[in-house]
């Protein structure tokens, strides 16, 4: 039996960039962090006393004998790709699923993480973003970015670059206390709508050719951002202002990205002290973070009395296997490869 934790992620700057069909001729950047709301997932293997050889509970339960059969796309795909067999899978979560805090991607990286562990082998963090990033786009064929899975892999607060050649993590370096004050100045509200990231990615992919040039300005704001974390001279308030800018520059590339009532709301962060913010994830829908001085986050919280706040620290682990036990177990005869 194997239990993985798998945190989720905010991206702060370069969303979009993320994407294959641009950042493989334009680059992309990205500045985003990890912090301790998890995903959880439980895999061990079934005894043999069921009609069914696996069983999957997440928002449903699914019992099959047969892997083809599975409904959940991301399980059905791992399962055939890591050859698994007569298991027992459950997954359990912190937050809510579609709310832009790549979700489907913790999971992902979650599940890759315990299958390996059943298999008895420990893969390195890039193996398990890379596979992440396979299955969710080639396999699944869902549209969207790659900064999730690499994120969700890593931990941590950090800066990703992407090329047609791959990618590189490279850790923020500041100071424990300025850390420290950035996430103080930091709110996270629910705003209680949901939706699928990738029909909104789809929107985002198709706009890509009309919208190259704010693209770029969103991949150049990752290196301001991260000047104003990483220069001492520099006040760290303006990466809240930053926030508002990025966040008007993004509504630009997509009509799906914000909504009138997300809109509504974060006019009232804005007049109640909050320097800048921004919807996390694709858009449409989910969690709103706002960079506001602790001063006045009385204020901001009465403001969106009506939402609920959700405090947080930033991690920097990354996926972790909490709990392993072995398990004596060996492979069916109908599950061995001939040959």
């Amino acid at each position: 039996m194997i239990i993985t934790k798998t945190p989720f992620r905010m991206s702060f700057f370069g969303g979009g960039t993320d994407i294959k069909e641009f950042y493989e001729e334009y680059g992309g950047s990205v500045l985003s962090t990890t912090f301790d709301k998890y995903c959880y997932v439980t895999v061990r293997h079934l005894p043999r006393f069921f009609d069914y050889t696996s069983e999957f509970v997440y928002a449903k339960t699914e019992r099959v004998k047969d892997v083809e059969k599975i409904e959940h796309p991301l399980i059905r795909n791992l399962m055939k790709f890591k050859e698994m067999h007569e298991i027992r899978l459950s997954y359990e979560a912190d937050l809510p699923a579609r709310t832009g805090l790549g979700t489907s991607s913790s999971f992902a990286v979650g599940m890759l993480n315990a299958f390996y562990g059943m298999k008895g082998k420990r893969v390195d963090k890039k193996r398990l973003a890379d596979e992440a990033i396979y299955a969710e786009r080639v396999l699944c064929k869902e549209a969207g970015g790659i900064q999730d899975q690499i994120a969700a892999a890593f931990g941590g607060l950090n800066r990703i670059d992407m090329t047609k050649d791959g990618y590189k993590v490279n850790p923020i370096i500041i100071s424990n206390q300025k850390k420290k004050e950035f996430n103080s100045n930091l709110m996270l509200f629910f705003t209680g709508f949901s939706r699928f990231s990738s029909d909104v990615q789809q929107q985002t992919k198709k706009n890509i050719s009309e919208k190259i040039k704010q693209l770029q300005e969103m991949k150049s704001l990752v290196s301001e951002a991260e000047n104003i974390l990483t220069d001492t001279s520099k006040d760290i308030n303006e990466f809240g202002r930053l926030l508002d800018y990025t966040w008007k520059l993004k509504k630009g590339i997509s009509s799906n990205i914000s909504t009138d009532n997300i809109d509504e709301i974060y006019k009232k962060a804005i007049s109640a002290g909050a320097l800048g913010g921004k919807l996390l994830g694709a858009g449409g829908g989910g969690f709103l973070l706002f960079y506001v001085e602790q001063e006045k986050q009385s204020k901001v919280l009465d403001a969106l009395k009506g939402l609920l706040y959700v405090p947080f620290s930033f991690e920097s682990d990354g996926t972790q296997v909490i709990y392993f036990k072995a398990e004596d177990y060996e492979i069916p005869e109908r599950f061995r490869k001939e040959g």
